[in-house]
């Protein structure tokens, strides 16, 4: 088994990162003081990765995007993960669901997307309808060829910029009474449909979550994106990519907290020596290398066997349980390792601290990952 990197993979990290710590490391500390990003800026970036020729890098060539593998797009994500998120979310990156559109819905939502021209958001997520994805209650009645919707999401990452929403509502019950779930493609400035300002988050400054409201939306069929009732088939189809996006990113942001409690204690002399020469400092750098190492690798094997066709559930739920715990542990230590100063807005540390908490919630509760797990583990046993 080779672990190296391929020529290609060597240079897509190198450009990557390259481009993040020029183009985006010195815009952070704006971002954080004012939790948010001039529009401005945020095309001026979109256009310099367009110009790169790394926009739409997971969106298959035949649709007009990069068509990178699942492990060379984790790779890219890993190097993006250093960043803020906010800054980060301009390299675009449609969602992959869009490539269950059908022709018609290409021209008017997935080729935009490839193009930088349309910003999606991913709308699932409801006020009691977390985890339990089927308890959510906003629902589509059908009224002739059209359905009208009424209800609320909740935590819907940039859709303050989206042009469009890909949203989960339920359209009736089932076999044994289970919610039917479809996928709708809904615009901004539809009638009936608000996208307002969420909530206030301690995490990812600046990358804003909102909450939508429905109220009696009439919804063509034409938008329903694959079947009316096959939204998780098309879910389940096309978004193991975002726990493994999760997972990758963890691992960027922690080997970059990492670096810079590394060199520290390399530089920090107390007591006549440097401080990483005490046990006490050592040994946590000595932690967390070895998780955040561990973590990639946990990573880029589920990315791995996904590109080879292979079962990936348990490893991809290990990589994003793995990942996200152990970022808030390395952040945590590097904090340590500067003492008070790690907890100054001066050093970028407090802000992965804080980042790190939301990992662990978002795409899948670290309780749902270890379920997922459990689950995959116990099912050939028929238990």
């Amino acid at each position: 088994m080779n672990f190296g990197l391929t020529h290609e993979q060597d240079l897509i990290v190198t450009t990557v990162r390259g481009f993040v710590e020029r183009e985006l490391y010195p815009l952070e500390a704006e971002v954080e003081r004012t939790g948010e990003l001039p529009m401005e800026i945020a095309r001026e970036i979109q256009r310099k990765v367009l110009a790169l020729g790394f926009y739409a890098p997971n969106i298959p060539a035949e649709f007009g995007g990069g068509g990178l593998s699942m492990l060379d797009f984790a790779l890219l994500e890993r190097e993006l993960g250093r960043t803020s998120m906010a800054l980060n979310h301009w390299w675009g990156r449609p969602s992959n669901i869009l490539c269950a559109c059908n022709a018609e819905q290409r021209q008017r939502y997935l080729l935009p997307s490839v193009r930088g021209e349309r910003i999606d958001a991913l709308a699932m997520t409801e006020p009691d309808a977390g985890s339990d994805v089927r308890g959510m209650k906003c629902a589509a009645r059908r009224d002739g060829s059209d359905w009208i919707v009424n209800g609320t999401k909740h935590f819907i990452s940039h859709a303050d910029v989206a042009d469009y929403v890909i949203a989960f509502i339920a359209t009736g019950e089932g076999s044994a009474g289970r919610k039917r779930i479809t996928c709708f493609l809904v615009d901004r400035g539809t009638p009936g449909f608000e996208i307002r300002p969420g909530y206030d988050s301690v995490s990812h400054r600046g990358y804003h979550n909102c909450i939508l409201t429905f109220d009696d939306c009439r919804l063509p069929a034409v938008q329903i994106l694959g079947e009316e009732g096959g939204g998780f088939e098309v879910a389940n189809t096309w978004l193991f990519a975002t726990r493994i996006t999760v997972a990758t990113m963890c691992v960027g942001r922690a080997r970059r907290a990492f670096d810079i409690a590394l060199d520290y204690a390399a530089q920090r002399r107390q007591f006549g020596q440097q401080i990483g020469k005490f046990q006490g400092v050592g040994f946590q750098l000595a932690d967390s290398v070895t998780e955040i190492d561990a973590a990639d690798f946990l990573t880029l094997a589920a990315a791995w066997r996904l590109d080879q066709g292979l079962p990936a559930n348990r490893e991809i739920a290990q990589a994003k349980l793995y990942a996200s715990e152990m970022l808030a542990r390395v952040t945590d230590r590097a904090i340590q390792v500067h003492g008070g100063m790690g907890l100054m807005r001066d050093l970028p540390l407090e802000r992965f601290w804080r980042d790190a908490r939301v990992e662990r919630i978002w795409d899948g509760t670290s309780e749902i990952q270890r379920h997922i797990i459990a689950r995959e583990l116990l099912r050939p046993l028929g238990a």
